[in-house]
């Protein structure tokens, strides 16, 4: 298995063409480094719009074995059969969220910097857990900025897989990947067409900066 995998987020407009470009990211990702999920996380519409929106895109990811994961909301997670759903620390538990999609669903919980909601978050069942913003991020401000030592304690003291999320690109992100990270949390750096490159030479540019093996 790949050390060190892509974890997609969607851009704040998942209209028009968007559906073709998710595809070619996920399909111009590295064997090295994968697109492992996709989480679609829409602001601002009600869950109609969002299950509109979600369906081509879900499919594009269940052809490719690529985890379809909805931000925030248990219900439409529920209604779309979706792989799973991310809470934030308002979004209520993974043991509620559990009991609502069942026992296969993938379910992830926001850390932030705190190795208290992180271990509380693997108590109640969660599949995976985030901490960030490691970086300034365009697409979500944060007041937490965790150090990477927080990811070297978590690699070394736990099974339960870890994302690492904010500002990250393919410029910044080795030393997340060196201490110790599952998974890289992108969005912006992917979508909107940083140092000119689009969606499939961004997730390409990744697997380059973390090419080599990370230490155990």
């Amino acid at each position: 298995m790949p050390q060190c995998q892509l974890y997609l987020i969607s851009p704040a407009d998942v209209s028009g063409a968007f559906a073709d470009r998710l595809a070619r990211a996920i399909d111009a990702a590295d064997p090295a480094m994968p697109v492992a999920a996709f989480q679609l996380r829409l602001k601002g519409l009600d869950q109609h719009a969002c299950a509109r929106a979600a369906e081509p895109l879900q499919a594009i990811c269940a052809a490719r074995d690529v985890a379809f994961i909805v931000n925030d909301d248990v219900s439409l997670a529920k209604r779309l059969g979706a792989d799973g759903v991310h809470l934030g620390q308002g979004d209520g538990s993974p043991r509620e969220a559990r009991a609502v999609l069942g026992p296969e669903a993938q379910i992830g919980v926001t850390c932030h910097a705190s190795r208290h909601l992180a271990m509380e978050a693997g108590d109640a069942g969660a599949d995976y857990i985030a901490f960030g913003s490691f970086y300034p991020s365009s697409t979500k401000t944060s007041e937490h900025r965790p150090e990477l030592d927080l990811l070297e304690w978590w690699h070394g003291l736990m099974e339960i897989p870890c994302v690492a999320i904010g500002g990250i690109t393919p410029g910044n992100c080795r030393p997340l990947v060196e201490a110790g990270t599952d998974f890289l949390a992108v969005s912006a750096s992917v979508w909107t067409n940083v140092d000119g490159l689009d969606e499939a030479a961004a997730v390409q540019a990744f697997a380059a900066a973390v090419r080599q093996d990370r230490p155990d």
